[in-house]
């Protein structure tokens, strides 16, 4: 079993934007084939710059506020209690357009390797 409250853990920065804070309540380890489970927060106008990885997807779900998430290139609104899956290898960039906090919580989940980007 494995327990952890949003409250008591340190904030972290977001490897694809330092400004961009996140808490990490699960790593890598915790749990099979799970890289990460968190919450981060993004001040309007952050974002976190295309990437995509070659063996993990992630999953994204809107707490708060408003943005956007590019997918390949393709816009999609991030309003709350919406929920994406971007797979792996797809280039992924998400982008606070509101004029107040966007707060994901999001997870990822490691795939079997791709081959290299």
């Amino acid at each position: 079993m494995k327990r952890s409250a949003l409250d008591s853990l340190p904030e972290e920065s977001v490897s694809h934007n330092p400004a961009i804070k996140k808490k990490v309540m699960l790593r890598l380890g915790d749990l099979p084939h799970l890289t990460n489970f968190s919450q981060a927060r993004f001040a309007p106008g952050q974002s976190a710059a295309a990437h995509a990885h070659r063996d993990m997807c992630e999953v994204f779900f809107v707490e708060s506020g408003q943005g956007r998430i590019l997918i390949n290139g393709q816009d999609y609104p991030l309003l709350p209690g919406c929920c994406v899956a971007v797979e792996a290898q797809e280039v992924h960039e998400v982008q606070n357009t509101g004029s107040d906090e966007l707060v994901l919580t999001y997870f990822g989940l490691r795939v079997a390797d791709q081959g290299s980007l």
